[in-house]
């Protein structure tokens, strides 16, 4: 099988088909919990192709999004997450039920931020992931898969396109 440029054998690569896979798996295991979300809440940015997969295929319409800085570089984070704007209408999530997605919970930190934030007001959330790593303080209700390696995402291992034509690196 030819592999994408940047797939690296050292890693863990989720290429677009296994993506497909991933989010299958994962919103069958949403459907099969017999818990259903009123709502879909993508953790930006790396939340945002996950929750939209899970949404169209659980049939949920109804998407939010909320935004939150930790990774500052490749395995550089700041020292807490922080919410970015703009900022999620957390008051029109009152009596409904939240799913939060993410692509990986690593120190799961940003999850937890998220999940007690939304907790405030919402009627009951829980979580998914594609991800989790092993030293996640934040256990999610549903994931894919267990890894201690580095993840390659296909959305976001290439270089960022600049205005000029050229790359640079990081995300």
């Amino acid at each position: 099988m030819n592999q994408p440029d940047w797939y690296h054998p050292d890693r863990e690569n989720l290429t677009w088909d296994i993506f497909g896979e991933a989010s299958r798996y994962l919103s069958q295991e949403i459907v099969n919990s017999g818990w259903f979300p009123d709502v879909i809440v993508g953790v930006a940015r790396g939340g945002f192709i996950p929750a939209g997969a899970i949404g169209y295929a659980i049939g949920v319409k109804e998407m939010g999004a909320i935004n939150v800085e930790f990774y500052t570089d490749i395995g550089v984070t700041l020292p807490e997450p922080i919410i970015l704007n703009p900022q999620l209408d957390t008051a029109s999530l009152e009596g409904k039920k939240v799913l939060v997605v993410d692509d990986v919970a690593d120190s799961g930190k940003t999850l937890d931020l998220v999940v007690n934030m939304l907790k405030e007001t919402a009627a009951e959330v829980k979580s998914a992931v594609i991800y989790i790593k092993p030293e996640t303080i934040f256990q999610p209700d549903f994931y894919w898969r267990k890894t201690a390696e580095w993840i390659n995402f296909a959305w976001s291992a290439l270089p960022v396109i600049t205005a000029d034509g050229s790359y640079k690196e990081g995300h």
